[in-house]
């Protein structure tokens, strides 16, 4: 295993799978990252759809009018969703939820997409979050956070370069508009 350093170096987008399907072990070891990852209060109020069938896999490729399109070769997609009566924090709990799912798929050598659904629209101007929900029969109080399409990847992508880190964004003690950093300076 390697450090988790150079697991989100090597972490990016993939958007460009090979037909090749995954192992039920690999599916079952992101099932468990989501099913791991932590939650506010430990309210787990996350759930989870695995979507392997390639006609659905097909149809959540138009879930949105840009940057959906890789669901339609992705081997499977996980779609994040929360319930937000269960926990007012449902975002940021399907967010990191959504992001376990990537870094488990990274560190078994496969690629993965975030597809963002809350707050998107289809090419039709549907709400993306109630197209998947009817797709996919999603109860109505359920909210659809993300999608994450996996699969073998079929694209290379040079792993982060710590050359383009932007430090100017870390602030120390309070936060300093560049501007002002520099007057304090002279």
């Amino acid at each position: 295993m390697e450090s988790f350093a150079e697991l989100i170096k090597k972490r990016r987008s993939i958007r460009k799978f090979t037909n090749q399907l995954l192992s039920p072990e690999q599916v079952e070891s992101l099932l468990k990252a989501a099913l791991m990852a932590p939650s506010s209060k430990r309210s787990n109020a996350w759930q989870f759809v695995l979507v392997e069938n390639k006609e659905m896999l097909q149809k959540l490729a138009s879930c949105k009018k840009n940057g959906s399109s890789f669901l339609e070769t992705s081997a499977l997609a996980i779609v994040v969703l929360a319930n937000p009566m269960e926990s007012d924090v449902w975002v940021e709990d399907a967010s990191v939820a959504s992001i376990y799912i990537q870094l488990q798929a990274e560190d078994l050598g496969l690629g993965s997409c975030w597809c963002q659904i809350r707050n998107r629209e289809t090419a039709g101007e549907t709400d993306s979050a109630q197209y998947v929900r009817d797709l996919l029969d999603i109860p109505y109080q359920m909210e659809v956070l993300s999608i994450i399409g996996v699969g073998y990847k079929d694209q290379d992508r040079k792993p982060f370069d710590e050359t383009h880190l932007q430090w100017e964004k870390i602030h120390i003690d309070k936060f300093v508009f560049p501007s002002e950093s520099e007057s304090s300076e002279s």
